[in-house]
């Protein structure tokens, strides 16, 4: 596998950077997980658009312009000659002094990865998840807007293993007010009477490119969307309920804490929805392979 590293593709043994850099020592950085379906990278200049308003937003130079960066992911997936990949692009502060100042670092880090991904098993995009509710809570929009993805998630990891311990692949996450806002890598929707209804990012969930793809093809479908805040009361009375991610794509959840959604199948919009997404993924996105 090869790694690209500031301009260089190495192998992914020799993929290394400082243990001064501050994406290590403070997760001071933002990244962007992105996918390749038969060689075509899905949505990338939306993917890249947020990678860049997320680093403006923090502050952080990215030293490639657009159009070098576009061609940089391309040439990452090319070289692996891989057709349906997870890219994950990673911009970090670099290399600086022990303290939490930023600008100790002179020159920030570009590293692009190109391999597999599977983030739920097969079993359960057909059967569905049962999700629990994390008493760790979303962080604070007012502490740090949750539409930059940066390279600290401990917030969501907690989550991740308070499911686990509770024997579940997921966890919702509820802000401070008691809203549910995401699951710990994923948007949620809930369905009832043929709405659609999706958390909106002021209250703290991503803007997700796949959310905002289910959005449109909901739409194009003659579904109604909202945009609203709900509480777990409404996940518990739904007739459906699925997560969207780049990395999970469109997978239903049939429990939620210990209660079925609907009649704790896969619902038939989820699938609809589902099968009109990986329609779209072959059609919109920039080509590898010519």
């Amino acid at each position: 596998m090869l790694i690209y590293l500031n301009g260089k593709f190495v192998e992914k043994e020799e993929a290394k950077v400082s243990v001064f850099d501050h994406g290590l020592l403070y997760g001071d950085g933002v990244f962007e997980g992105i996918r390749s379906y038969d060689g075509c990278i899905f949505k990338l200049d939306e993917h890249l658009e947020r990678l860049y308003n997320s680093a403006k937003y923090i502050v952080l130079k990215i030293p490639l312009e657009y159009d070098e960066m576009k061609k940089a992911v391309v040439e990452t997936v090319k070289v692996n000659k891989l057709k349906n990949a997870y890219i994950r692009l990673i911009i970090t502060r670099g290399e600086g002094t022990l303290g939490l100042s930023p600008w100790t670092c002179e020159k920030p880090n570009v590293i692009i990865i190109a391999d597999t991904i599977e983030l739920y098993p097969k079993e359960y995009y057909e059967k569905g998840l049962k999700v629990i509710t994390a008493s760790t809570r979303r962080t604070n929009v007012d502490a740090l807007n949750a539409r930059v993805k940066s390279l600290n998630y401990l917030n969501n990891i907690l989550a991740k293993i308070e499911a686990k311990i509770a024997g579940a692949l997921e966890a919702f996450m509820l802000n401070n007010e008691g809203y549910i806002v995401e699951c710990t890598g994923d948007n949620v929707f809930i369905i009832k009477k043929d709405t659609l209804c999706t958390p909106p990012v002021y209250q703290g969930a991503l803007k997700g490119i796949t959310r905002d793809c289910v959005i449109e093809i909901a739409e194009r479908l003659g579904y109604r969307v909202v945009e609203q805040p709900f509480t777990r009361f409404e996940v518990y009375i739904a007739e459906e309920c699925f997560l969207t991610g780049t990395a999970a794509e469109i997978i239903p959840v049939v429990e939620a804490d210990d209660r079925p959604i609907g009649d704790g199948k896969p619902g038939k919009i989820t699938r609809k929805l589902s099968t009109e997404f990986h329609k779209l993924t072959k059609i919109d996105g920039t080509m590898v392979y010519m």
